[in-house]
Protein backbone atom coordinates (compact mmCIF):
# COMPACT_ATOMS: atom_id res chain seq x y z
CA UNK A 1 0.00 0.00 0.00
CA UNK A 2 1.35 3.30 -1.09
CA UNK A 3 -0.36 6.24 0.77
CA UNK A 4 0.08 10.18 0.56
CA UNK A 5 -1.05 12.39 2.80
CA UNK A 6 -1.88 16.18 1.70
CA UNK A 7 -2.46 19.59 3.27
CA UNK A 8 -1.94 23.11 2.66
CA UNK A 9 1.91 23.89 3.16
CA UNK A 10 3.04 20.78 4.12
CA UNK A 11 4.44 21.88 7.40
CA UNK A 12 1.44 21.32 9.88
CA UNK A 13 -1.29 18.48 9.47
CA UNK A 14 0.19 16.33 6.40
CA UNK A 15 3.44 15.47 7.98
CA UNK A 16 1.58 14.55 11.16
CA UNK A 17 0.16 12.45 9.01
CA UNK A 18 3.10 11.09 7.39
CA UNK A 19 4.85 10.10 11.08
CA UNK A 20 2.09 8.66 13.02
CA UNK A 21 0.38 6.06 9.65
CA UNK A 22 4.49 5.35 9.32
CA UNK A 23 4.28 4.91 13.39
CA UNK A 24 0.85 2.77 13.33
CA UNK A 25 1.87 0.46 10.21
CA UNK A 26 5.61 -0.19 11.69
CA UNK A 27 3.45 -1.70 14.77
CA UNK A 28 1.22 -3.57 12.65
CA UNK A 29 4.29 -4.82 10.72
CA UNK A 30 2.71 -3.65 7.30
CA UNK A 31 5.34 -2.45 4.60
CA UNK A 32 3.57 0.56 3.49
CA UNK A 33 5.01 3.72 1.72
CA UNK A 34 3.74 6.55 3.36
CA UNK A 35 4.73 10.38 2.01
CA UNK A 36 2.97 13.82 2.45
CA UNK A 37 3.22 16.74 0.28
CA UNK A 38 1.48 19.94 0.35
CA UNK A 39 -0.50 21.82 -2.59
CA UNK A 40 1.38 24.56 -1.93
CA UNK A 41 4.95 25.65 -2.59
CA UNK A 42 6.15 28.11 0.67
CA UNK A 43 7.64 25.73 2.28
CA UNK A 44 9.54 22.74 -0.42
CA UNK A 45 12.56 21.98 1.84
CA UNK A 46 11.49 22.73 4.68
CA UNK A 47 10.98 20.88 8.21
CA UNK A 48 7.76 20.37 10.01
CA UNK A 49 6.65 23.19 11.57
CA UNK A 50 8.60 22.78 15.06
CA UNK A 51 5.10 22.50 16.95
CA UNK A 52 4.37 19.61 14.74
CA UNK A 53 7.51 18.32 15.48
CA UNK A 54 7.21 18.81 19.52
CA UNK A 55 3.34 17.19 19.40
CA UNK A 56 4.54 14.51 17.41
CA UNK A 57 8.02 13.60 19.97
CA UNK A 58 5.08 14.17 22.65
CA UNK A 59 3.58 10.79 21.18
CA UNK A 60 7.02 9.03 20.65
CA UNK A 61 7.12 9.89 17.14
CA UNK A 62 10.08 11.94 15.25
CA UNK A 63 8.79 13.63 12.14
CA UNK A 64 12.28 15.97 12.56
CA UNK A 65 13.61 14.49 9.38
CA UNK A 66 10.46 15.29 7.24
CA UNK A 67 11.08 17.79 4.28
CA UNK A 68 8.50 19.90 2.59
CA UNK A 69 7.74 18.64 -1.07
CA UNK A 70 4.75 20.17 -3.47
CA UNK A 71 1.68 17.96 -5.40
CA UNK A 72 2.33 16.27 -8.50
CA UNK A 73 0.09 15.26 -11.07
CA UNK A 74 2.69 12.19 -10.82
CA UNK A 75 1.63 11.83 -7.23
CA UNK A 76 -1.16 10.06 -9.04
CA UNK A 77 0.81 6.95 -10.21
CA UNK A 78 2.64 6.69 -7.41
CA UNK A 79 0.38 6.59 -4.94
CA UNK A 80 -2.76 4.11 -4.20
CA UNK A 81 -4.40 6.56 -2.02
CA UNK A 82 -4.66 10.24 -1.31
CA UNK A 83 -5.59 11.57 2.06
CA UNK A 84 -5.93 14.97 2.22
CA UNK A 85 -6.78 17.67 5.28
CA UNK A 86 -9.91 19.58 4.49
CA UNK A 87 -12.20 20.34 1.19
CA UNK A 88 -9.56 23.07 -0.15
CA UNK A 89 -6.93 20.60 -0.59
CA UNK A 90 -9.62 18.36 -1.99
CA UNK A 91 -10.49 20.54 -4.84
CA UNK A 92 -6.74 21.41 -5.29
CA UNK A 93 -5.67 18.18 -5.38
CA UNK A 94 -8.31 16.71 -7.96
CA UNK A 95 -7.71 20.22 -10.51
CA UNK A 96 -4.12 18.46 -11.47
CA UNK A 97 -5.95 15.05 -11.90
CA UNK A 98 -5.61 13.77 -15.53
CA UNK A 99 -8.61 11.14 -15.43
CA UNK A 100 -11.00 9.42 -13.21
CA UNK A 101 -8.78 6.98 -11.94
CA UNK A 102 -6.76 10.10 -10.29
CA UNK A 103 -9.95 10.95 -8.45
CA UNK A 104 -10.82 7.54 -6.99
CA UNK A 105 -7.35 7.93 -5.29
CA UNK A 106 -8.34 10.85 -3.10
CA UNK A 107 -10.63 11.47 -0.59
CA UNK A 108 -10.84 13.33 2.94
CA UNK A 109 -8.43 11.85 5.81
CA UNK A 110 -11.62 12.29 8.09
CA UNK A 111 -14.99 10.65 7.70
CA UNK A 112 -18.35 12.55 7.38
CA UNK A 113 -16.63 15.28 5.03
CA UNK A 114 -15.02 16.65 8.26
CA UNK A 115 -11.87 18.69 7.68
CA UNK A 116 -8.85 18.22 9.57
CA UNK A 117 -8.40 22.15 11.66
CA UNK A 118 -5.09 23.98 10.31
CA UNK A 119 -3.67 24.53 13.30
CA UNK A 120 -1.18 27.04 11.85
CA UNK A 121 -2.32 30.03 14.04
CA UNK A 122 -3.41 28.50 17.10
CA UNK A 123 -0.80 26.38 19.62
CA UNK A 124 -3.31 24.75 21.25
CA UNK A 125 -4.72 23.35 18.34
CA UNK A 126 -1.77 21.08 17.56
CA UNK A 127 -2.53 18.39 20.36
CA UNK A 128 -6.37 18.16 19.46
CA UNK A 129 -5.23 18.12 15.66
CA UNK A 130 -2.90 15.00 16.39
CA UNK A 131 -5.81 13.25 17.91
CA UNK A 132 -7.87 13.85 15.61
CA UNK A 133 -5.33 12.24 13.12
CA UNK A 134 -4.22 9.57 14.83
CA UNK A 135 -7.86 8.14 15.24
CA UNK A 136 -7.94 8.63 11.15
CA UNK A 137 -4.76 6.86 10.92
CA UNK A 138 -6.02 4.11 13.10
CA UNK A 139 -9.14 3.26 11.05
CA UNK A 140 -6.88 3.44 8.03
CA UNK A 141 -4.82 0.75 9.65
CA UNK A 142 -7.33 -1.41 10.25
CA UNK A 143 -8.99 -1.82 7.33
Amino acid sequence: MRILMVCLGNICRSPLAEGILRHLAAQQQLAWEIDSAGTGNWHVGHPPDRRSIQVARLHGIDISGLRGRQFQPEDFDAFDQIYVMDLDNYRDVLRKARRQTDRDKVQLLLEHQQPVPDPWYDDALFEPVYQLIYNACERIVKG
